[in-house]
């Protein structure tokens, strides 16, 4: 897969439960107060040394505020050599509206 794919909030469901990766875009407040479930916040200061600790063969769902910024980082990360990512449409605001028992807040 050289490119990535939108989900639906009930696929990124199945995809974590089958032990993706979830990585947000969000900004340190909005991660704080709240986010997916055992999602690692990802910014220009850490993209590096997760990409070099990443599995990039397991799924990688990347998540935002409302599911636009993250198709820009999923095709980045594919791009890099990430093989299967996903962009999570709806984002964090349609995911905590769908799955408020998976969100986890700092």
């Amino acid at each position: 897969m050289s490119d990535f794919q939108r989900i639906s909030p009930e696929t990124a469901a199945q995809l974590l439960a089958a032990n993706a990766h979830t990585v947000d875009i969000r900004d340190p407040q909005s991660y704080h107060a709240g986010h997916i479930r055992d999602a690692v916040r990802l910014d220009n200061d850490n993209v590096q040394e997760f990409i070099s600790s990443a599995d990039q063969q397991r799924p990688l769902v990347v998540c935002c505020y409302h599911g636009n910024s993250s198709q820009q980082a999923a095709a980045w990360l594919a791009g890099i050599g990430f093989s299967e990512v996903y962009s999570l449409d709806g984002g964090f605001e349609l995911w905590q509206q769908q799955y408020p028992d998976l969100v986890s807040r700092d």
